[in-house]
């Protein structure tokens, strides 16, 4: 048993990553709190058709990346690759298409089948937003400004720079798409054999190339904004203007591309030079029609998911371990009295452990590997007069404290400092 080591492309949440972990996902949850954002939680697999039917077979997430299975009942499950599809299933399945807007939040496990590298896991951690229901380029700009918020709450928002693109309506993207197959078919010979494949099936796809080779033939590929119809304009002006004025500082990148047709108008991405080739760290779009392709009606919607794996390793230091106080009974007549305590402290909101068993010494020595603010020390002497001592471990000062105003006095305590 001792050889076994966690999956290939997995890992363990403990101690400091774990804490990391939890104040990304807590600092969300708070913000996208304020702006009026539920919590939901989806199951973590679908039915395939989930993600077959929105992700789209040229997807490389669905043709080389899901952990796909047949259950005992014959039924295709997949493994939830991203949590965008399966809020708008929720909506869908829930009858929530006649009560919108619906702001959702969630959390949670995603997995693929990568090659896994610094940040990218094979189960991966998203926190995501989705905002379904309004077409206006406001709620662009809003869901766009809380994942700046968010950044700006974890204390990394000046590591990161937003990027901002249009792809415009479908008239413009349709017109867009053409001019790209006509641009790479003349280049065709210069293309990487995938890029030759998402020619034929999905040719937007070759814009996000990182081979280099497809990226010396995309620099001087047609550009959206030469096709944007007028109200593709208007959006993409409105969308801008409003950002500037929420104060969200872009940088404008017409390469940034969703290659799905259910995209429309904004996609963003939040990026780093911190990480490396991983530099993406909160990114999204508006997806008009992903909700009718669940069999909802036509829903217009914009979001976003963020990697927490990324987002903790941008945070300058892990949130503190919290610090207990240590009940230390002494002798067989205080063991009983010592639960009590306990039992008081934690009934107060207060973070109390004990020692299991050892002398005085033993069980000090475990205070400070707890790194214990105080340790409430009851022999027998104190059980007879109604008394503890509280030892304040970090200045070694001892009081003599009343048992029922135990909690009390550590509540004072905490507010005076």
């Amino acid at each position: 048993m001792s050889s076994l080591q966690p999956v290939r492309g997995t890992h363990d949440l403990i101690g400091e990553t774990q804490r990391r972990f939890a104040h990304v996902i807590e600092t969300a949850r708070r913000i996208t709190g304020l702006y009026g954002f539920d919590e939901w939680a989806t199951p973590i697999f679908e039915d395939t058709r989930v993600f077959k039917r929105t992700l789209g077979d040229t997807s490389d997430v669905v043709s080389k990346e899901m952990y796909t299975f047949e259950d005992r009942g014959g039924e295709s499950l997949t493994l939830r690759p991203e949590g965008t599809a399966s809020v708008c299933r929720a909506l869908v399945t829930n009858g929530l298409t006649q009560s919108l807007p619906q702001k959702v939040f969630y959390a949670g496990p995603m997995f693929r089948y990568e090659r896994p590298q610094k940040g990218r896991y094979r189960q991966f951690h998203q926190i995501g937003a989705e905002l379904l229901g309004p077409a206006e380029p406001l709620a662009d700009a809003e869901v766009i400004a809380m994942g700046r918020d968010i950044l700006q709450a974890l204390g990394i928002a000046r590591d990161t720079v937003l990027e901002l693109n249009t792809l415009g309506d479908i008239e413009s993207r349709t017109a867009w798409r053409a001019a790209l197959v006509t641009y790479f078919s003349e280049r065709r010979d210069e293309l990487s054999s995938e890029s030759l494949n998402r020619l034929e099936r999905n040719p937007l796809r070759i814009l996000d190339s990182k081979s280099p080779q497809d990226r010396a033939v995309v620099e001087d590929a047609p550009l959206i904004s030469g096709f944007l119809t007028p109200q593709a304009q208007a959006f993409w002006d409105d969308l801008r203007k409003t950002l500037d004025i929420l104060g969200v500082g872009f940088r404008e990148n017409p390469r940034i591309v969703r290659g799905l047709d259910y995209y429309s108008h904004t996609a963003f991405e939040f990026v780093t030079e911190r990480l490396g080739t991983q530099g993406t760290v909160l990114a999204g779009g508006r997806y008009d029609g992903l909700v009718s392709e669940m069999g909802g009606p036509q829903t217009p919607a914009i979001g976003w998911a963020g990697g927490i794996e990324r987002l903790s390793m941008l945070l300058e230091e892990a949130p503190a371990a919290p610090r207990p106080v240590m009940v230390v009974p002494m002798g067989e007549g205080a063991a009983a009295t010592g639960l009590t305590v306990l039992q008081a402290l934690r009934g107060a909101h207060i973070r109390a452990e004990t020692s299991y068993r050892g002398n005085l010494k033993r069980r000090m020595e475990r205070a400070n590997r707890l790194n214990a603010t105080h340790a409430i020390v009851i022999g027998e002497d104190e059980v007879a007069r109604g008394v503890v001592q509280v030892r304040d471990l970090d200045r070694g000062e001892q009081t003599e404290v009343a048992m029922d105003q135990v909690t009390t006095f550590l509540h004072g305590l905490s507010q005076d400092a």
